[in-house]
């Protein structure tokens, strides 16, 4: 999701630095402007700390930061190790603090102050079964993005970006195949995953002078919303019960001429 971000901000003439463990294969670039790769890991504050001072150094100030590392396996929660759960919200919430903490003392003294994005997800607000983790660290830079925002006003303002299903290189595999893909797409309002541009658009929307009067907001990008299908992994969700009302629904569908069956 990230190229999508990087895309865009590209599109509207940023100058772009970007960083993680692993280089991307290859360089995200707009008419001949490629973003900037540094090797770190966001997860140990030092480094952090250590890339955001060579930034600033390199482009003499920093505007917005946008806080995209982020996800988790699927885990059962009981079985999931310490180390598992430790290393989840490592990435998922406290990556986010030490950039948001490391970034601040630029943004406060530069001339305009600047603008922090978190990504976030629609797992910070409803039952995440499977990624229980996940969505609490999610859930919890939602709480720091608010927090933030009033912290530092005016200077600087703080948004999150809340996203549902999203087309990613990795997510046909995620969901068994590209037929299974295609039906869980169908339940989304709009009949589609976004695609990392739209998350990226959002982004770009945020960080521009028209969101001046925005902060402390979370922003849904989830095409209008998505199916419960978390409750399947509810230990009722095969009872009896539920069987006789998925019977009780599939009895009241409309018949083709508008009529109830």
């Amino acid at each position: 999701m990230g190229d999508g971000v990087v895309e865009m901000f590209l599109r509207a003439g940023a100058d772009v630095e970007i960083c993680g463990r692993t280089a991307p294969p290859t360089a995200r670039a707009v008419e001949g402007r490629p973003a900037r790769f540094s090797r770190v890991d966001v997860r140990d504050a030092e480094q952090v700390g250590r890339w955001i001072e060579e930034v600033t150094a390199r482009r003499g100030r920093i505007d917005i930061a946008v806080n995209n590392a982020g996800g988790a396996p699927f885990a059962d929660f009981a079985t999931a190790s310490p180390r598992f759960h430790r290393k989840v919200t490592e990435l998922n919430f406290l990556a986010p603090v030490f950039v948001c903490g490391a970034v601040f003392p630029v943004m406060d003294r530069q001339a305009g102050g600047g603008v922090v994005l978190n990504i976030t997800s629609v797992s910070a607000r409803r039952p995440s079964p499977g990624s229980a983790v996940y969505g609490a660290a999610k859930a919890a830079l939602e709480s720091l993005t608010r927090s933030l925002a009033v912290e530092w006003a005016p200077r600087v303002r703080v948004n999150a970006i809340s996203c549902g299903l999203v087309a990613t290189p990795g997510s046909t595999g995620h969901y068994g195949s590209a037929e299974q893909a295609a039906r869980i797409a169908a339940t989304i309002p709009r009949g589609v995953f976004a695609r990392p541009e739209d998350v990226g658009a959002a982004c770009v929307m945020l960080a521009s002078p028209l969101a001046a009067h925005i902060t402390g907001a979370v922003l849904n990008v989830d095409g209008g919303g998505e199916w419960p299908a978390f409750l399947q992994h509810s230990p009722n969700a095969r009872g009896p019960a539920v069987a006789g009302f998925d019977q009780t629904l599939a009895g009241r569908r409309p018949a083709p001429g508008g009529e109830d069956e």
